[in-house]
């Protein structure tokens, strides 16, 4: 089974807002998820990110492939905790 860490998106039209889920590769994108880590909201300014980092890298460590869009947040969710 391929596990992939990638958003869900929920919120109202035209108001959307992200949960970062780790899910079977094959569900479908606001289908069925094995666990919820965090969630992203793009329209508060600045933007909200937050993720459990631990269970994030407990997940990478199992083979969970992040897609491209929450690679980059886990980057940035990464950088601001440093500061």
């Amino acid at each position: 089974m391929a596990v992939r860490i990638r958003l869900k998106r929920m919120g109202a039209k035209k108001k959307p807002f992200f949960r970062i889920v780790v899910a079977d590769s094959r569900a479908p994108r606001d289908g069925r998820f094995i666990e919820e880590i965090g969630y992203y909201n793009p329209t508060t300014s600045p933007t909200t990110i937050k993720i459990d980092a631990e269970r994030a890298r407990e997940w990478i460590s199992k083979g969970a492939q992040p897609s491209d869009t929450v690679k980059t947040l886990l980057n940035k969710a990464e950088l601001q905790n440093e500061e």
